[in-house]
Order: structure tokens, then C-alpha cells, then sequence
């Protein structure tokens, strides 16, 4: 593989999606994936609560055998599994929503299933250290990877905005992520790990040309859908900036866990 596939030379880089942070896994110290609507910003809300997350996707085939996957990877795992969100009930009272989250009951470990970040997270190598970013919690994320020696072209860092699917299951680039990407991109930056590859730049310049931030996330695509299928306060939640210390990396179970 080329250098220019990976953005070698650079201690933060950024690409979009699965294929995206395949490529990238292969010279980064630390896979950060930033899925803001909603899987990183569910993580964020039920990790702070003590909650274990585990990521779960089947790529390929129908629904209905994700479904199946999904729960029998539960069952496996002795974790309770998240159900689409229009199919909660007080049985099954948590799935992707944050504002499910909020409310649910506590369970020691929880199954979350995701077609986009939860996709990354299960997909990525067991050697490399994959932390779950999302607006809520970008400082915390930020301050652990320079702590931990994260950034630099020797460790470097791959920030991957996880996007969203069109109907034809092919990655639709969506606004939030890479908004989410850029801003914790720009907090890297401003604690002098570096240098940025150009795409993280062009990320960083995206964030910090926003000046409204939460209209943005709301008048977006996703937002506008999410909140179309009345789950606004979904939307609400994940435009939080810089409400939660937590920070969830995965453990050699594969749960995210506080780090």
C-alpha cells in the first residue's frame, strides 16, 4: 500500500468509513472513530453511566440476519442487546438512541449494534487502540491521546468520521462527522501533536469555519431525518459540546469501557 493511501509522515490523519479506517489501521497507533448520530454519542452517554458497549455489525446480507447475529452475540456475551429505536419497549428499553440511554436501566453490558461506527469499531484490529469520540466529550478525547502519547508521526492518530448509508448501502459523507472529526482534530492541533495530514487539515477547517455549531447538526441531513422520525432530542444530545469527561476505549474484550 502506497504512502498516500495511509497519509504517512502525519501524526493525525483522517479518512471516511469502514474502507477508510481499514486503510488507515495499518500505520496508526490509535483508531478514533467519530459517528456523532448517533453509535460515539450513544457510547458516550451509556459508558458514563458504568455501561459496557460492545460494537456489533453484519456488512453483508439481509436485515433480518443482522437481527439474528446481533442476538445471539448478545446471548454469548451475557449482555443485553440494543434494539432499533422505534422497536424499544419496557423489555427491551435501550438501543441507539442517546435519549433511550438516558432513561434506560442500567445492564452491566450492552450490545450496540450500527451500521457506520459500531461497524469500525468491531472491524478494527486487536492491536490497535480504538477510542469512540463525539462532541460531547472532544476535550476529554483530546487531553487522553496527548497524554498517552498519541499524534506524533511515530504514534500517529486516525480519525475516522464514520458517515451514514445511502439506500444502496454505499457511505453517504455526513456533515456532523466531519464536524465531529475537525473539532477534535482542531484540539489536537491547538496541544501541539502534529503535523495534520491535509485531510485532517481540511477537517479542522471545516469545524473552525462554523460558527454555529448545534444549527448545523440540526439542519443537516441526518438531523433533519432524525428529527423527522421524532427522535429531535437525539439531535439535541449530540450537539452537547464538551459535556463529558468520560472517555470509552475498547478493552481486549472488545467492549468500551472508561479509559
Amino acid at each position: 500500500m502506497g504512502d498516500w493511501a495511509v497519509q504517512s509522515g502525519s501524526g493525525i490523519r483522517f479518512e471516511w468509513g469502514l474502507a477508510g479506517a481499514d486503510r488507515l489501521a495499518a500505520e496508526a497507533a490509535c483508531l478514533v472513530i467519530v459517528d456523532v448520530l448517533s453509535f460515539t454519542t450513544a457510547v458516550s452517554v451509556a459508558v458514563r453511566t458504568g455501561i459496557r458497549v460492545l460494537p456489533f455489525w453484519l456488512p453483508d446480507g439481509p436485515a433480518a440476519s443482522a437481527e439474528k447475529g446481533a442476538a445471539a452475540y448478545a446471548r454469548q456475551s451475557g449482555a443485553r442487546l440494543a434494539v432499533a429505536r422505534h422497536a424499544v419497549t419496557p423489555d427491551s428499553p435501550w438501543s441507539l438512541s442517546p435519549a433511550h440511554l438516558r432513561t434506560a436501566p442500567f445492564t452491566a453490558r450492552l450490545v450496540l449494534p450500527s451500521p457506520n461506527g459500531a461497524a469500525i469499531a468491531a472491524a478494527a484490529p486487536p492491536n490497535v487502540r480504538v477510542v469512540a469520540a463525539c462532541l460531547r466529550n472532544i476535550t476529554a478525547v483530546g487531553s487522553w491521546l496527548t497524554a498517552h502519547g498519541y499524534g506524533t508521526p511515530s504514534r500517529p492518530v486516525a480519525v475516522i468520521a464514520a458517515g451514514e448509508r445511502w439506500p444502496d448501502g454505499s457511505l453517504r459523507p455526513a456533515l456532523e462527522d466531519l464536524l465531529g472529526a475537525g473539532a477534535l482534530i482542531s484540539d489536537l492541533h491547538h496541544q501541539g501533536t502534529g503535523p495534520p495530514s491535509v485531510e485532517a487539515a481540511a477537517a479542522k477547517a471545516a469545524y473552525e469555519g462554523t460558527a454555529d455549531l448545534t444549527h448545523a447538526i440540526a439542519a443537516g441531513a441526518s438531523g433533519r431525518d432524525l428529527a423527522a422520525m421524532g427522535f429531535a432530542a437525539d439531535v439535541a444530545i449530540a450537539a452537547e459540546e464538551d459535556v463529558c469527561t468520560v472517555v470509552p476505549v475498547r478493552d481486549a474484550d472488545g467492549a468500551f469501557a472508561s479509559g
